[in-house]
């Protein structure tokens, strides 16, 4: 590992620590003496992203990122929700140690997952993901969300 202050490379860990799905490490250079972190994390393969159209493109958690963010615009949904989320579905591809997945199983992992955090936010990436014409693209998923959410009467 190179000093980020002299460049040197012969650096020294000094404590080993697990942090989240990383491993943090306090390191000091041998040259100058700078105490610096690091923090390593395994290295998963490729996701590539199999479109409706059948052309394919690289997995990217920014562009997740930003659609999820326009369903829970004003919502009471914290970033940290939405990234242990995405964070679940890419732990869970890759422990299948699957290269490809496709569009609309990334967008029924995020629903389902939406569902649980936020009915309004469900609803609204819904309505993108399932690009609905009308307002019975609505109904039938506000129907099923009711359906879901009501108790058996007894």
């Amino acid at each position: 590992m190179r000093c980020p202050y002299c460049g040197e490379r012969d650096t020294r860990v000094l404590d080993s620590r697990p942090s989240e799905t990383k491993i943090r490490r306090r390191r000091e250079c041998v040259q100058c003496g700078k105490r610096f972190t690091t923090y390593e994390a395994v290295e998963r393969p490729m996701l590539m992203v199999q479109k409706k159209d059948g052309s394919f493109e690289p997995y990217d958690r920014h562009k997740l990122i930003a659609g999820i963010f326009s369903a829970i615009k004003k919502r009471p949904v914290s970033m940290e929700q939405i990234s242990d989320m995405i964070d679940e579905m890419e732990i869970t591809y890759a422990n299948e140690m699957r290269s490809t997945v496709t569009s609309s199983e990334v967008g029924n992992a995020v629903m389902e997952m939406l569902k649980q955090i936020d009915a309004v936010a469900y609803v609204r990436f819904a309505s993108v993901y399932q690009d609905f014409s009308d307002v019975a693209g609505f109904i039938a998923v506000i129907s099923a969300l009711e359906e879901k959410n009501t108790p058996p009467e007894s």
